[in-house]
């Protein structure tokens, strides 16, 4: 199945360059400095997440999966969602440094765990 390997590896791609942009943002606001203010830069992290979330979709219903099926998608989908909620208060909405570092953090800690349970197809990896 020649599709399904090319989107595999535009999907964990697309994973990879989101988390390491993700951690240098994140790095740099940990370091107080500012947000580059290039609009590619600013819109280049939209976009990879954009194709990140559309590869998942369509290896979803590639692969005929439902996360209400398997535990450990439902738990990498839910890690997902709070991976979400966090890096929005790491790079937007947290007022706060500790704030900000802590969310940071814990973000870093939700990567390893999404990371693994994708990886190892268990909603427990370690």
């Amino acid at each position: 199945m020649p599709s399904y390997l090319l989107l595999k590896h535009f999907h964990l791609t697309c994973a990879a360059l989101s988390i390491g942009l993700f951690v240098a943002r994140g790095a740099r606001m940990a370091a107080g400095r500012p947000a580059p203010s290039s609009v590619w830069l600013r819109a280049l992290p939209h976009l990879i997440d954009t194709l990140l979330f559309g590869s998942a979709l369509a290896l979803l219903v590639m692969l005929d999966l439902n996360p209400l099926e398997q535990p450990w998608l439902l738990a990498k989908l839910g890690a997902v969602i709070a991976y979400i909620l966090l890096a929005a208060t790491v790079l937007k909405r947290g007022r706060q440094p500790g704030l900000r570092r802590t969310a940071y953090a814990l973000c870093l800690v939700l990567l390893a765990y999404i990371v693994a349970v994708a990886f190892g197809k268990q909603p427990w990896p370690f």
